[in-house]
């Protein structure tokens, strides 16, 4: 996939493209996240779509590159991604993960093979994919199914989107 890149330098920013959903076609409001790590490089951003009226979000979408520590997760937790949507949505329920089944989706001309993750709370969806940069996507939704028109509504996000002012 041409347009999952590495970008060559973005000072204030992740160092990568990050693929989300663009902010002027979600209807709800939008807060973005990074996770910095002590050497200043990211070590992922999240996107929260928020659809509920400052309720909690419909749905995080994750980029974490390689070597993120938030990509470290032991056999049956749950990703971070899913643990993110719970605290901002004030549920302590105890979630696992019951399984994972690898799905081929096709985005425009290129095959993408899609981890769909069940959890043991049925209202959340969860799908991974790691693009062609060796960045994680992990999309976590409440009540919302994820299906497979979702994955053309994916595009990169502007740079200038992630820059301190």
């Amino acid at each position: 996939m041409s347009f999952l890149r590495r970008r060559s330098a973005t000072p204030a920013g992740p160092d990568f493209d990050v693929l989300a959903m663009d902010p002027g076609d979600w209807p709800g409001n939008l807060g973005a996240g990074l996770l910095p790590a002590p050497d200043g490089t990211c070590q992922g951003v999240f996107l929260r779509y928020d659809l509920f009226g400052g309720r909690g979000p419909a749905m995080i979408i994750g980029n974490l590159p390689e070597g993120s520590p938030a990509r470290e997760v032991a056999e049956g937790e749950i990703p971070f991604e899913v643990a993110q949507l719970l605290l901002a949505l004030e549920n302590d329920e105890e979630v696992t993960v019951v399984s994972t089944e690898d799905v081929p989706v096709m985005q425009g001309d290129n095959l993408l093979i899609v981890r769909r993750v069940k959890l043991s709370e049925s209202r959340i969806s969860c799908v991974q994919f790691d693009r062609s940069d060796n960045v994680l996507v992990t999309i976590a939704a409440w009540d919302r199914p994820i299906t497979d028109d979702l994955y053309a509504l994916l595009k990169p996000l502007p740079a200038e989107l992630f820059q301190q002012g």
